[in-house]
C-alpha cells in the first residue's frame, strides 16, 4: 500500500514520517512554504528516538502523482475547514484501470472533530474514521516534532459507518509497525465524540495560553458539561473516561513544557482560520437543533475565530477576560 498524506502538518508528517521509516512507502501532500521546505530539505520529524531527515515525496495535487494506484490509501489530514476542498481535489482524481478515487480508495479521516467523516461519506464510498491520541507541533516549514513515547500515538480506527473490515486491519498492522498503537473498533466515532469533549479546551488555550490555570480548567468544565448535555440529549454515545484512561495511560507520556495544541499552532502560524466550528461549534449545532444552552461553546467559538481572522497572537487575552464573556452570555441565556 501506498500512503497518500492529504495535509502533512503535525499529525500527518508525523504519520508520513513513521510510515517511512517502518519501510512503508508515503506521500506528502501540503502548499506554499511548507511544501518547498519538504522538497527542498526533506521533513525534519523528532521524536521521543531523535531527529531524522526523510525525502519522501512531495506533491500539491493529484495531477502530480499521476493516476493513482488502486493499492493507494488516502489519510485526509487538513483541518476540519479544510476538508471540502481537499475532498473535491482528490476524490476527483483518476485511479489506474478507471473510476475515481471517491469510487475506489479507502480515506482515512485522521482529524479532530466529527464533520469531516460525513463530509467524506457525502464523496467517498470507503470511509474510516481516525480517533487521534498523538500530540505534534508544527510551526516551522518542513518541520514537526512528535515526543511521546514509549508510544508516538495512540489511533483508533474503524469504519465511519461503523464497523471494521480486512482492509482497515491491514492499515493498522502498519501503523503499529511503524510506532503507533492502532486498535480497531466497531465503533470509532464513539471514541470521536469522547475525543471532542478534550478538544473543547482548544479554543482556550489558543486565546488564552497554553499555560495551566485552575481558572482555564473551570471555564472548559463548563464547555464540558455543556457538551455532555447536547450529546445526552442528541443520543449520541461516546466512550467513558475510564475507556480512554485504559487506552493510553503509560503509552504516551508527553515530556515536561508546555505546547500549544493544533488550534495555538494554527495562530501561531497565522493561517487566518482554526477549526473551533467543528469542535466548540459542533456542541453549538447539537445545541440548537435539541434545545440545549451551549453559551460557552459558542463564546469560545467566536473568540477563536475573531483571533484567526484578526491574525492576533496565541495567548493574547486573559482567561479573565473571556470568562467575563462566557458568563455574560450565560445571563443572557
Amino acid at each position: 500500500m501506498r500512503y497518500i498524506i492529504i495535509g502533512a502538518g503535525a499529525i500527518g508528517a508525523t504519520i508520513g514520517g513513521r510510515l517511512a521509516e517502518a519501510g512503508r512507502e508515503a506521500v506528502l501532500v501540503a502548499r506554499g512554504a511548507h511544501a518547498e521546505a519538504l522538497r527542498a530539505d526533506g521533513l525534519r520529524l523528532t521524536t521521543a528516538d531523535g531527529e531524522r531527515v526523510h525525502r519522501l515525496p512531495v506533491a500539491t495535487e493529484p495531477d502530480e502523482l499521476g493516476p493513482l494506484r488502486p493499492d493507494d490509501v488516502l489519510l485526509l489530514t487538513v483541518k476540519t475547514q479544510d476538508a471540502v476542498a481537499a475532498l473535491d481535489t482528490w476524490g476527483a482524481a483518476e485511479v489506474a484501470g478507471g473510476g475515481t478515487a471517491a469510487q475506489r480508495l479507502p480515506l482515512l479521516c485522521a482529524q479532530n472533530g466529527v464533520e469531516s467523516e460525513r463530509l467524506a461519506l457525502r464523496r467517498f464510498a470507503r470511509v474510516y474514521g481516525v480517533c487521534l491520541w498523538l500530540p505534534a507541533t508544527f510551526l516551522e516549514p518542513g518541520v514537526v516534532t512528535a515526543l511521546c513515547a514509549p508510544l508516538t500515538g495512540i489511533l483508533h480506527l474503524g469504519r465511519a459507518a461503523g464497523g471494521s473490515d480486512a482492509r482497515i486491519r491491514a492499515i493498522a498492522a502498519d501503523l503499529e509497525a511503524a510506532g503507533f498503537e492502532a486498535p480497531v473498533v466497531e465503533d470509532v466515532m464513539r471514541w470521536k465524540y469522547a475525543k471532542l469533549l478534550g478538544n473543547l479546551g482548544n479554543a482556550i488555550q489558543a486565546t488564552t495560553g497554553p499555560e495551566p490555570d485552575p481558572a482555564k480548567a473551570a471555564l472548559l468544565l463548563r464547555a464540558v458539561r455543556e457538551a455532555e448535555a447536547a450529546l445526552d440529549a442528541a443520543g449520541i454515545a461516546r466512550a467513558s473516561d475510564a475507556e480512554q484512561s485504559a487506552a493510553r495511560d503509560g503509552k504516551v507520556n508527553q515530556p515536561p513544557g508546555v505546547r500549544g495544541g493544533s488550534s495555538w499552532q494554527s495562530l501561531a502560524r497565522a493561517t487566518g482560520s482554526v477549526e473551533a466550528d467543528y469542535l466548540n461549534g459542533e456542541i453549538t449545532l447539537l445545541g440548537r437543533l435539541h434545545g440545549v444552552p451551549t453559551p460557552v461553546n459558542d463564546v469560545l467559538r467566536h473568540a477563536a475565530n475573531i483571533f484567526a481572522r484578526e491574525a492576533l497572537p496565541p495567548g493574547a487575552m486573559s482567561i479573565g477576560d473571556l470568562t467575563a464573556l462566557a458568563d455574560e452570555a450565560e445571563g443572557r441565556g
